[in-house]
């Protein structure tokens, strides 16, 4: 589908306009968790997974610690969940290279993971998962 000239005679796309609403979405997201701590805030839901088990998912601590995060404390958002800290590189990453692409047009050179990566990557996940619940030192120090 082609982009329809408003009055100034800019294109405008409705797949940009749905990148510029998601970019809002997660700017409100941010800003929701800078101002209100998960730890206390009844804003944020409880982790599903960990109400049914009690068991910590691989996901638990996330929210505190982007909180803490976005506090400037480095060290406890680490303490939370440092397999979330450890990823936020590659998912900042991926989300300017999605925003820019479809905003601007820039051409990215695609970047492909092997089989073997992508294995290691839900391992590594699994493996976290199941190590943060073991209850023993240093096992421990991965729960939330």
């Amino acid at each position: 589908m082609t982009g329809v000239l408003n009055p100034e005679g800019a294109d405008v796309r409705p797949g940009k306009l749905l990148v510029w609403l998601a970019a809002g979405g997660v700017a409100c997201a941010v800003a929701m968790l800078f101002l209100f701590d998960p730890a206390n805030a009844r804003v944020f839901p409880p982790c599903p997974f960990h109400a049914a088990t009690g068991l910590h998912c691989p996901g638990c601590g996330s929210l505190r610690g982007l909180h803490r995060l976005l506090q400037g404390d480095v060290v406890g958002a680490i303490d939370s969940n440092v397999l979330m800290v450890m990823s936020l590189p590659f998912a900042a990453w991926w989300g300017v290279r999605g925003f820019t692409a479809a905003v601007f047009g820039l051409k990215w050179r695609r970047v492909f993971l092997r089989a073997g990566w992508i294995w290691g990557i839900l391992w590594v996940i699994v493996a976290f998962g199941v190590l943060r619940n073991v209850p023993f030192y240093p096992f421990t120090a991965l729960a939330p």
